[in-house]
């Protein structure tokens, strides 16, 4: 059918690694749909597998191309498809932690890796929403079920995962705290923050009271080990960075309270709900910046420095 352009590497290492290459369009299999990718979306797994860590080990050696946040056009459907066709707006995760080649013009995956793009997202928008919405989701709401009145922590509030999660949790009418910087206060207040604390001028464990239900850490380290200190004796810690949650899930043992991992997972479910919160008006994406495709590299050290609000986006289309 021709080739595209896709970002690939031929081995594991800095940002410098990536780059930009062609490869034969996919064809799409039995329940599978083709989409011409619009925008990706680039998250932390995306740099961590780049260099060697986050799902390398999945993808194997090198050559692979990363990505899995996709927002693009319905392109093609295989036999036995029925949720879409062809020229559907669509998003989604799919393949999670398969490779799924989301930094290229074509992807194809089962249709139910996919949803309808809700009407209220633009394709950048929509491009960022997957992976970190899908991450908050899951953990919120199929894991802690996550009850009116509840006390809810996030960390990082304001990065990717973090400002949908908060949204998510005020969605559920959860009482929601956040830490971030002293600048990005303001805009945790926009998304429904209840209590946001500057972690660079005061201990978090030291001005939350009384304790809280819910503890999402997507920062790890002794931010894992000093949540427990909040946390109430009936309460859940889950941890994200998988580097941390082993040693945090022991410590919280240790101290008869629960603590847990997760990796998020392809969910066309999770993706439609996502999208009805962004009809009603009680989900949005922020969008720090986007590069073209062939920029990838810079993208990923924009991610690098740890400092983004909201989310990085390739435009692809």
């Amino acid at each position: 059918m021709g080739t595209m352009r896709v970002i690939t590497q031929l081995s594991t290492g800095g940002p410098q690694v990536l780059e930009l290459g062609e490869a034969e369009i996919p064809e799409p299999l039995p329940t599978e749909v083709r989409v011409r990718v619009g925008a990706a979306g680039v998250n932390p797994v995306d740099w961590k597998t780049r260099a060697g860590a986050g799902m390398a080990s999945v993808l194997g050696p090198p050559p692979f191309t990363v990505g899995w946040d996709v927002a693009g056009t319905v392109d093609a459907v295989g036999r036995g498809v029925t949720r879409f066709a062809v020229g559907d707006a669509v998003f989604g995760m799919p393949w999670f932690p398969r490779q799924a080649g989301a930094y290229a013009e074509f992807v194809t995956a089962p249709s139910r890796h996919f949803a309808r793009r809700p009407a209220g997202l633009s394709e950048i928008e929509a491009a960022g929403l997957p992976l970190a919405g899908l991450t908050a989701w899951q953990c919120l709401v199929d894991i802690a079920d996550v009850q009116p009145g509840q006390r809810v922590l996030v960390h990082a509030a304001a990065g990717g995962v973090g400002h949908l999660a908060v949204q998510i949790a005020k969605a559920r009418g959860a009482y929601v705290i956040g830490t971030a910087s002293a600048p990005k206060h303001n805009l945790l207040h926009d998304l429904g923050v209840d209590e946001a604390i500057d972690y660079r001028a005061e201990e978090f464990e030291k001005v939350i009271e009384p304790q809280v239900d819910l503890v999402l850490d997507l920062i790890g380290g002794e931010v894992a080990t000093r949540s427990l200190d909040v946390l109430h004796p009936e309460g859940r810690l889950i941890c994200l960075p998988s580097a941390a949650a082993a040693d945090a899930v022991a410590a919280a043992a240790e101290r008869g309270l629960r603590a847990t991992s997760m990796l998020v997972e392809p969910d066309g479910d999770g993706l439609e709900e996502l999208a009805r919160l962004v009809d009603e008006r009680r989900l949005r994406v922020l969008v720090s910046e986007t590069f073209p495709l062939e920029r990838a590299a810079h993208a990923h050290r924009a991610g690098e420095l740890g400092r983004t609000t909201g989310k990085l986006v390739l435009t692809v289309g």
